[in-house]
């Protein structure tokens, strides 16, 4: 069974900054496109970021909500992916999510939640004064 695992989470006040990184023991990250999600309280689940595969040349892409303040990146050498979290906002609170899939953009739409194939457990970021 394949495992994907989050870590990085945590309390942050506003303005501040998070890293989360993602990783798996049983796939290679660079062999697959890799999307972080958040699902806030009551709401569903939202795509923030994600990295395509390595030589796919499709790149990354972000959410309107993030873009300018959020930075996903690949490290081969530690089979992790990365999402720099900068001026945090509570709107920024929810659990975030990692997962693999095919790809980040075909088809002239984005990848959503049912078209990745694994999932982590998520890690909690709670933006607060």
């Amino acid at each position: 069974q394949v495992q994907i695992v989050e870590s990085g989470g945590g309390l942050v006040q506003p303005g501040g900054s998070l890293r989360l990184s993602c990783t798996s023991p049983q796939i290679t990250f660079d062999y697959y496109a890799i999307k972080w999600f958040r699902q806030a309280p009551g709401a569903d689940r939202e795509g923030v970021s994600c990295v395509s595969s390595s030589g796919s040349g499709e790149g990354t892409y972000y959410a309107d909500s993030v873009k300018g303040r959020f930075a996903i990146s690949r490290d081969s050498a530690k089979n992790t992916v990365s999402l720099q979290m900068n001026s945090l906002k509570p709107e920024d609170t929810a659990v975030y999510y990692c997962a693999s899939g095919r790809w980040c953009y075909q088809h002239g739409r984005r990848a959503d939640k049912n078209d990745m194939d694994y999932w982590g457990k998520g890690t909690l970021v709670n933006i607060s004064s």
